[in-house]
């Protein structure tokens, strides 16, 4: 940490909603968040003593409703200065904030409300509020549902509207938390069985791990943070909110996914946290635009990829000069700086977390001048585990570890973590919370790892859990089983690790598949229209109808039909009967290939 920098410590924070105070103390009239106003069709800045006064409306509102501390309170919105405002209201009163995502399903919400006895809840707009209606009315402990921007629609249920809700003259925010061992959030993660459990956070857990990061990353006043990635996603929540508070620094809120490229340039970031989706999705979307463009332009391209990594890596230490870096500048200046425009310009530093990122995505982006690091981490840790610093950075490592995190490389090479930011526990789980943390505070990643004694290297996942490209877990062995009570479904192979979605292969029962060819007209001889895209669209639709408890985000999207089961015999099976899963998608490369062209 540098002298310039206006840092909270965590001893002096106490609590989230007490470092949020002494940042008002400290800088009122700082920028604090940067929200696109729809109606007045602009960009418009809060300042932290302007967020003063709306937290405390915030705040006001929500003592009215006879809450007491450690009651749950939670919220579905995308990312906007109401988040922060609901947030830290409801963390100054000592109640514990639920995050739940924009796109979950009503099922999956519905469990999450009930087992975390949820007592007020607040949603963004009528039409979520029309989605969330049957369940909502089912929570027993719910007294009141609140919607941002209630529409003009009547309300399916009773629902009070925030405009409504809240007092209209400002109030003075307090901090009613003495301890910061008290608990902050609940935060619900899909685990490999059963729903999905809730993971609890204290007050010190997330500003240790905040503090921790900033000491191996440094933030600043003049700092400007760029939020996409779901704040009911720890990563974006301590990373994105209490890191940025934390340093002074302020955060600009995109507009939406499809507008972020346009926001890119208007709000010209210098932090980015991303998922990997975001980079690949750039990255493909360059060398999509280079296939089309003249060979001059992909020769010019590839030299300053080249010469940007060898500048790279010389800055690194890991390689000599070379006077192929005297060509950097002015390759730089036609290549590497146009890119970098693209994304505002002024990126002091993107942080890659949620999931693996590809190391040839990441040379890309380094090679062209953009300073891009990877994290490792879980939600059970606040989430942030390891991190590399700017000038320690090896592309395909997750970094060394944050200060006081203590690393033990045990069975199977499964990483376990002992640090003051591992979670309290599993909300309602006893024995789910001693399988994951042990008698000595060591938390079982299930992540396979190798460890240089400072680097350390992901190499695998001891469970059977699917990280999507967007950071999202989804245990396929769950699925599975659920797309098996189809009889049409012999047997079934979800897939999607680093993907942007799930996909699956499957083989179908010969008997079910003869049925369904006479009913909808298809080919009787299955090896003739494996690939057929009729066939495809209703095996997608009959295992959707198996998967519609499931959470959001699992949903397969494309699906594969195997031309023979999978056996013993050939090796894609154990003698007890499970599937070797890297046997079969080595064996069906091009098959997967085929699922996921054009989509990265």
């Amino acid at each position: 940490m540098t002298a310039s920098a206006d840092l909270i410590p965590a001893e002096q924070a106490r609590t989230l909603a007490g470092l949020f105070l002494e940042r008002v103390r400290r800088t009122p009239n700082g920028v604090a968040y940067v929200q696109f106003d729809r109606m007045a069709e602009q960009w418009v800045e809060t300042s932290w003593a302007e967020m003063a006064a709306e937290v405390g409306r915030w705040q006001a509102a929500l003592r009215g409703e006879g809450l007491a501390p450690g009651d749950r309170v939670a919220l579905q919105m995308a990312n906007r200065r109401e988040w922060a405002c609901f947030d830290l209201a409801a963390l100054g009163l000592g109640l514990v904030t639920v995050p739940l995502y924009t796109n979950d399903r009503p099922g999956n919400l519905q469990h999450i409300l009930e087992d975390a006895g949820v007592r007020v809840l607040l949603v963004e707009t009528g039409q979520q509020l029309a989605e969330l209606a049957p369940i909502a009315e089912t929570v027993a402990r719910l007294v009141r549902v609140l919607v941002l921007e209630p529409g003009e629609e009547a309300a399916p249920i009773a629902a009070t509207a925030v405009a409504d809700w809240l007092p209209g003259h400002p109030e003075r925010p307090v901090d009613r938390v003495d301890d910061g061992g008290a608990l902050a959030t609940i935060v619900y993660t899909s685990g490999t069985t059963g729903p999905p459990k809730g993971v609890m956070l204290s007050h010190r857990n997330i500003l240790w791990n905040a503090e921790a990061v900033l000491s191996c990353i440094q933030a600043f006043p003049s700092d400007r943070f760029l939020s996409f990635l779901p704040l009911s996603h720890t990563l974006e929540r301590t990373g994105g909110q209490f890191l940025p508070m934390m340093a002074g620094a302020a955060v600009a809120y995109t507009r939406s996914i499809p507008q972020l490229a346009e926001d890119l340039t208007i709000v010209r970031p210098t932090v980015m946290i991303a998922v990997p989706r975001i980079f690949e999705r750039v990255h493909a979307r360059i060398r999509d635009k280079l296939t089309q463009g003249p060979a001059i332009a992909r020769w010019l391209f590839q030299a300053a990829l080249a010469v940007g990594w060898r500048r790279f890596e010389h800055a690194q230490g890991r390689r000599g000069w070379s006077p192929d870096l005297l060509l950097a500048p002015l390759l730089d200046r036609l290549v590497g700086s146009k890119v970098r425009a693209r994304l505002g310009g002024r990126l002091r530093i993107t942080v890659s977390g949620g999931a693996p990122l590809a190391g040839d995505v990441a040379r890309f982006f380094i090679g062209l001048g953009i300073p891009l690091v990877q994290g490792y981490g879980l939600t059970e840790a606040s989430p942030v585990i390891s991190v590399s610093p700017l000038e320690d950075n090896i592309p395909e490592s997750v970094g060394p570890p944050l200060p006081s995190v203590e690393l033990r490389v045990a069975a199977q090479d499964e990483l376990l973590v002992r640090s003051p930011g591992v979670m309290q526990g599993y909300w309602g789980h006893p024995q789910a919370s001693a399988a994951a943390v042990d008698r000595d505070g060591w938390l079982h990643t299930g992540d396979q790892v190798r460890w240089d004694g400072r680097h350390l290297f992901i190499t695998g996942r001891l469970k059977e859990l699917i990280v999507l490209s967007n950071g999202r877990k989804v245990p396929p062995g769950d699925l599975e089983l659920a797309i098996g009570l189809d009889p049409l479904f012999a047997q079934t192979l979800v897939i999607g690790e680093g993907k942007p979605f799930l996909a699956a292969l499957v083989v179908l029962d010969p008997d079910a598949y003869a049925r369904l060819a006479a009913e909808q007209g298809l080919d009787p001889d299955l090896a003739a229209v494996r690939q057929d895209a009729h066939l495809e669209s209703i095996l997608r639709k009959r295992i959707a109808a198996r998967l519609e408890h499931f959470p959001g985000h699992a949903k397969i999207t494309r699906v594969a039909v195997v031309e023979r089961p999978w056996s013993i015999e050939d090796g894609t099976m154990t003698p007890t009967m499970k599937l070797k899963r890297t046997l079969i998608l080595t064996h069906y490369q091009d098959e997967v290939e085929r699922l996921y062209a054009g989509h990265v």
